[in-house]
C-alpha cells in the first residue's frame, strides 16, 4: 500500500485512529464458528486474541483518560464476544484522543510511562494482533505501508532481547528479502508469516 505519511512522524493517538477502525472492521468480519480456530500468536485462539485486546482496551481507556482503571473484570452484559471487543476498541478510541491522554503518566505492565509513549506500544499491539486476527479468519489486513514502518522502527527501539522470553515477545523471524513491511514487523514480533 502507497505510504501516505512521508515525512511525516505520527503520533500513537493518529496512529489509533488508523488502526482501530480497522481492528473492528476485522473483528465484524469474524464468524463465530472461527472462534475457537488457532492464531499466529503462540497459545491464543481467535476468541483468545479477542478477549485480550478487549481486556487491554478496557483496562487502558480509563488510563489515558486520566481514571483508575476498573478494579476487576466486569461482568459479562450477555453480549457477545466481538460485541464487547468492538466497544472496547471504540471505548479506547476516545480515550486515546480525550485532551490530555498523551500527557499524562500513564500505569502499565511495563511500569509508568509516558501516555505519548504507551499509545505507541498499543498501537504496535494493534497492529500485531489485528494481524492475528486477519490471517487466521481469512480477511486482508492492509495498512498504509508508512505507517507500518513508523510503527516498526519504534517496536525495534522499545522491544529488547531481554523481552523475549517466548511468552510476551518470541524470538524474532526471519523474513524473506521482498518481505512486506507488515511481513516485517510481524516476524520481529516472533510470529512467522
Amino acid at each position: 500500500m502507497k505510504n501516505s505519511t512521508e515525512g511525516t512522524t505520527m503520533q500513537g493517538n493518529d496512529q489509533l485512529a488508523v488502526i482501530i477502525p480497522k481492528l473492528r472492521a476485522v473483528g465484524a468480519g469474524i464468524d463465530a464458528t472461527q472462534l475457537n480456530g488457532p492464531t499466529p500468536c503462540k497459545d491464543f485462539t481467535v476468541s483468545g486474541v479477542l478477549g485480550h485486546m478487549t481486556g487491554l482496551a478496557s483496562a487502558f481507556a480509563p488510563m489515558f483518560r486520566g481514571e483508575e482503571p476498573p478494579t476487576s473484570d466486569a461482568e459479562s452484559d450477555g453480549s457477545s464476544e466481538i460485541a464487547r471487543f468492538d466497544a472496547a476498541m471504540e471505548a479506547l478510541l476516545d480515550a486515546v484522543q480525550s485532551p490530555g491522554a498523551l500527557d499524562r503518566s500513564i500505569q502499565t505492565p511495563d511500569g509508568i510511562m509516558p501516555g505519548a509513549v504507551f499509545a505507541r506500544l498499543v498501537a504496535f499491539d494493534g497492529l500485531v494482533h489485528g494481524w492475528d486476527l486477519a490471517t487466521s479468519t481469512g480477511q486482508v489486513w492492509e495498512l498504509d505501508d508508512g505507517l507500518v514502518g513508523e510503527v516498526d522502527e519504534f517496536a525495534r527501539q522499545a522491544i529488547t532481547e531481554e523481552m523475549r522470553d517466548g511468552d510476551v515477545f518470541a524470538v524474532q523471524h526471519p523474513v524473506a528479502d521482498d518481505a512486506s513491511p507488515i511481513e516485517r514487523l510481524v516476524a520481529f514480533s516472533g510470529r512467522s508469516t
